[in-house]
């Protein structure tokens, strides 16, 4: 059970090897980037389809994502400190150098995300599903201490999606 984050990550990489994704060019109308100097801290993205979304460099402290469609979103490097992200759907999504610090993810879908070099503080993870996310061990022990709950959307414990012990 504990090398289960492991083997997920070979297998992942084995089937990418052995059948890697063509490579197309992005345009405006199927990936939506944001930036440092759009000042976007407090914005309300509740309910809204963000699929693809990328979140580069960018302050999102207060923000109310509260069941937005998060599928395949990417937060690089960005602030989530206080943000509502209760009942979001983040599969297969990408949070990369990312603070979480005080969130909401509450009843969050976090299934097959990677979250690698995120920090979640003081988060509450209350029904979230994890199933085969990616994080850092040290992340993982922190959230099991407070982990609890079933998700609605799921059924899925989620200190079991953790592998907590």
């Amino acid at each position: 059970m504990k090398y289960r984050p492991i083997l997920a990550s070979m297998i992942l990489a084995l089937v990418l090897f052995v059948f890697p994704l063509s490579a197309q060019a992005a345009s405006s109308s199927s990936v939506t980037s944001f930036n440092m100097n759009q000042g976007v801290a407090g914005k309300d993205y509740s309910g809204q389809s963000l699929i693809r979304t990328e979140f580069t460099n960018v302050k999102l402290e207060n923000s109310n994502f509260s069941n937005a469609d998060l599928r395949g979103a990417v937060f690089s490097g960005s602030l989530l400190e206080g943000a509502n992200l209760h009942g979001i759907d983040f599969s297969e999504g990408i949070s990369y150098l990312t603070r979480f610090k005080n969130a909401d993810l509450s009843d969050a879908v976090l299934k097959d995300a990677m979250m690698l070099r995120s920090t979640f503080e003081g988060v509450n993870i209350t029904g979230a599903d994890f199933t085969n996310a990616i994080l850092d061990m040290v992340q993982v022990k922190r959230l099991c201490t407070n982990a609890s709950g079933v998700n609605s959307k799921t059924g899925v414990d989620t200190r079991q999606s953790l592998g907590c012990k």
